[in-house]
């Protein structure tokens, strides 16, 4: 029984969303009752699988799922440390994200496509994250891409269906980039399973120019998802999309699977003595520190609230990535401690924006006068979300922060706390005047836009209940991870144990 359920709980894992997703989409409009079951019930499918393979490899179980794909590299589903560590975000995220949508969306058309997308892209997500090799992971990277796109045009607009070109042609023109490295590795060693300190050791001295080529290659294929510059320019343009969707984007799927990729190829194919033999942590970290710098820069300069949140999330990321660049321990368990709290931090904010949109028509800085009054709740989720990204102690933000200063002084980088102080100084100063604005200042005569959602009176007295509790869900488990972050079972702990396996501490 054992060996039943250790090789096909990562399937299930992936197939949990996968097979009501299809269903979804046969669904008819006015079948708004099944459609809510098929997505709630996906949904904590979900969760329950992960606590079972959580569970077990707590205890010393592995769990594993392969069939043949290609000679040298099958198709592999795996349950690792790090694998759990973005599945169990994903998990959490997606059942807190389908509340939300489903309130966000209560009237509008197109519904059964849209969550049929929806669960399809949390399927590759997931899909993506067990992948075991290079061969799975690239296959559910592209399915990805496929099951994003519809999601960025749902509206159907002129200004959608751009930003869904521009979306297109970034991903499918990385993903051919990450495809090619992909290929030229497995030429010379096959797709082996990822496991900790690299497998490529061997043929450092014999295939030096290869390997730095295929680095390069994977690391701007994956770079397009994680928005590293100059290979951004998708992200500002893809918030045309509906707030769930953003949320989803930044928090979750996209960005995240491009820094997980990095996480991977560094880590898992490479290993951090061969990279750093092979010369290439230098220009990853100088990519990752201009980045971090370029996109609160041009936060800074955005007045309108969603697009600022996309250039944060610009830079934001771009710590993940940082933090592997710097090739030390410490620093590592700063960057995948901050692939959750990023992402928790993240999702409060766009859900609060897409509060602020819906109920109130407010889409701009300046229309956020006084929004505090009326929406103390949403405002107040907002506000410690934004801290939290600024690096206010006992922020999540501030633990990632504090790992990743403290690693770079351990590998010798002291220069990279001048930039994380200068990062945290620009996420003030584009985070601090939201706050001032929501709390401090008077509140106009009447809203852009002001309307009623859903049947009776608003929860709270500010919106929605889909709309307000996965916001309000989101904020407090962003403070947890940073109060308790020296918990057994804090994310940062998490990414310690993981760590420590691959620097063999």
């Amino acid at each position: 029984m054992n060996g039943f359920w250790t090789t096909f709980l990562p399937p299930a894992i992936v197939l949990s969303s996968l097979v009501p997703g299809l269903i979804i989409f046969s669904l008819r409009e006015e079948q708004v009752r099944l459609r809510i079951a098929l997505n709630l019930f996906a949904a904590g499918l979900k969760l329950v699988l992960l606590g079972l393979m959580l569970w077990g490899v707590n205890r010393g179980l592995d769990f594993r799922f392969a069939i043949d794909f290609l000679p040298g590299g099958g198709l592999v589903l795996q349950g690792d440390a790090t694998s759990l560590q973005f599945v169990s975000l994903s998990a959490v995220l997606w059942l807190a994200t389908t509340i939300y949508a489903i309130g966000y969306l209560e009237d509008s058309p197109l519904r059964s496509r849209f969550f049929g997308y929806f669960s399809l892209c949390v399927s590759a997500t997931v899909g993506l994250a067990l992948a075991g090799n290079l061969v799975t992971f690239l296959l559910f990277y592209e399915l990805l891409t496929l099951a994003t796109f519809p999601l960025v045009v749902h509206r159907g607009t002129e200004q959608a269906l751009r930003a869904g070109r521009v979306y297109l042609a970034y991903t499918l023109g990385g993903g051919a980039l990450l495809l090619t490295g992909v290929a030229l590795l497995h030429s010379l060693v096959g797709s082996p399973t990822f496991q900790a300190g690299g497998y490529l050791a061997p043929l450092l001295e014999s295939h030096r120019p290869s390997l730095i080529l295929a680095f390069a290659l994977m690391i701007a294929g994956l770079g397009v998802k994680a928005a590293l510059i100059p290979l951004h320019g998708w992200l500002p343009q893809a918030m045309v999309a509906p707030a769930p969707v953003s949320a989803l984007l930044h928090a979750v799927a996209v960005v995240k699977a491009g820094a997980f990729g990095i996480i991977r190829v560094v880590y898992d194919v490479y290993g951090v003595e061969q990279v750093q033999a092979l010369g290439l942590a230098l220009p990853l970290l100088a990519l990752a520190t201009a980045t971090i710098i370029y996109g609160s820069l041009r936060a800074l300069q955005q007045q309108d609230l969603k697009k600022r949140l996309a250039y944060s999330t610009i830079s934001q990321v771009s710590y993940i990535t940082l933090g592997v660049a710097l090739m030390g321990p410490i620093a590592a368990v700063g960057a995948l401690a901050h692939l959750v709290h990023q992402g928790l931090m993240k999702v409060t904010l766009f859900y609060c924006a897409g509060n602020f949109a819906e109920t109130l028509g407010i889409h701009r800085i300046r229309e956020m006068d006084g929004v505090g009054q009326r929406m103390p709740l949403t405002m107040t989720a907002f506000t410690l979300a934004a801290l939290g990204m600024i690096g206010v102690p006992p922020t999540a933000g501030f633990i990632s922060k504090w790992y990743l200063g403290y690693g770079a002084l351990e590998v010798g980088q002291d220069w990279v706390l001048l930039v994380l102080v200068l990062s945290g100084l620009l996420n003030a100063a584009y985070f601090l005047p939201l706050i001032y604005r929501g709390w401090f200042v008077a509140p106009p005569a009447e809203w852009p836009h002001e309307r009623q959602l859903g049947s009776g009176k608003p929860w709270l007295g500010e919106t929605h209940w889909m709309l307000l509790a996965p916001a309000l869900f989101t904020t407090v488990l962003a403070l947890l991870v940073g109060v308790l972050a020296g918990s057994a079972l804090s994310p940062l702990t998490w990414s310690e144990l993981i760590m420590n396996r691959q620097f063999d501490l």
